[in-house]
């Protein structure tokens, strides 16, 4: 694909860039990152970020839901993946819908009030405020921090009860286990580093509990000229798709009915040694003059639909 073989020619030059790639691969957007305009593009990488300053704004008005899909509908699509996952032909997948919001909010001043890892906002387009690394480039060392577990930290005992639930901990060992393999398809030495660790996430309604794991592995010298075709090997996200991918994405598009777009795609920059990148959740898109939260959550054959669809609603909202 011509987006990641312009990676490949940047890289090999050591120019910096940066990337967005949705998640059906068919949008990619490759920009040297000193031809990112901040009219049309906002970004910040725990950091590193372009022009802009911070809104102000009566942040009173955050937003209300106008419509989430209903659970009837919701569990339609939960059931069928639940069947998939019963005949074996997945053992864990993502299941996502978009919920319309209202808010006084622009989708710029949502980037700039926003407290979150990685934030990118594309004009007239969407706004993501992502906790989850993708992965990291440093030194030649290639990470991954897949999320998977969530749960409100007001709960009583809310981080014993995640870390000793059943279908969440099945979940994680299946995710772990599937960037471990796409990892070892690029790196040599691939080992879990950190395993079902605990984050607190501050949100404008309540704080929840993220469960994440590190693993890493070491990529070949001349990696940097490859940068393009790494990222296509690992992609899409193994967190926001599932296993085995290929009859898992099948899956996933039967029952969501939509292409998701970027939302669960990645973005993140190249500085012409190290790589940093996110995966495009807690995202916000703009349709004909609409906003719709897009958000989901890893379904397993221990599923509960109640508990799904409570954490899909559970995961819209503004991290302010």
């Amino acid at each position: 694909m011509d987006a990641f073989k312009t990676m490949n020619e940047l890289g090999q030059k050591k120019t910096a860039f940066l990337f967005v790639i949705d998640f059906e691969m068919k949008m990619p957007l490759v920009v040297p990152l000193a031809q990112v305009d901040a009219s049309q593009m906002l970004y910040d990488i725990q950091g590193m970020r372009n022009g802009g300053e911070v809104c102000r704004n009566d942040v009173q008005k955050i937003f209300s839901i106008k419509e989430a899909i209903s659970i009837e509908k919701y569990e339609i699509a939960f059931k069928y993946c639940v069947e998939q996952l019963k005949l074996g032909n997945s053992y864990l997948l993502n299941l996502t819908f978009p919920t319309e919001i209202i808010t006084g909010l622009t989708l710029q001043e949502i980037f700039f009030l926003s407290k979150s890892k990685y934030k990118l906002w594309l004009r007239d387009n969407f706004v993501c405020f992502s906790p989850e690394t993708f992965v990291s480039i440093s030194d030649g060392i290639i990470s991954s921090c897949p999320m998977k577990g969530t749960i409100d930290a007001a709960i009583p005992h809310a981080e014993q009860l995640i870390l000793q639930d059943e279908k969440e901990t099945a979940e994680h060992y299946t995710i772990v286990d599937l960037i471990r393999n796409d990892l070892s398809m690029v790196a040599s030495q691939v080992r879990v580093e950190k395993f079902r660790y605990v984050e607190k996430i501050s949100t404008n309604q309540k704080d929840l509990l993220q469960v994440s794991s590190l693993i890493s592995g070491k990529l070949p010298a001349d990696y940097a000229s490859h940068i393009g075709d790494i990222l296509l090997t690992l992609l899409p996200a193994g967190s926001v798709s599932g296993a085995p991918k290929k009859k898992t994405l099948e899956i996933i598009q039967h029952a969501e009915q939509h292409e998701r777009g970027y939302y669960t795609g990645i973005f993140g920059y190249f500085d012409g040694k190290n790589l940093n990148s996110a995966v495009m959740i807690r995202f916000i898109e703009q349709q004909n003059g609409k906003l719709f939260y897009k958000s989901g959550g890893g379904i397993t054959t221990q599923s509960n639909l109640q508990q799904e669809y409570a954490e899909l609603l559970d995961k819209v909202y503004f991290p302010f």
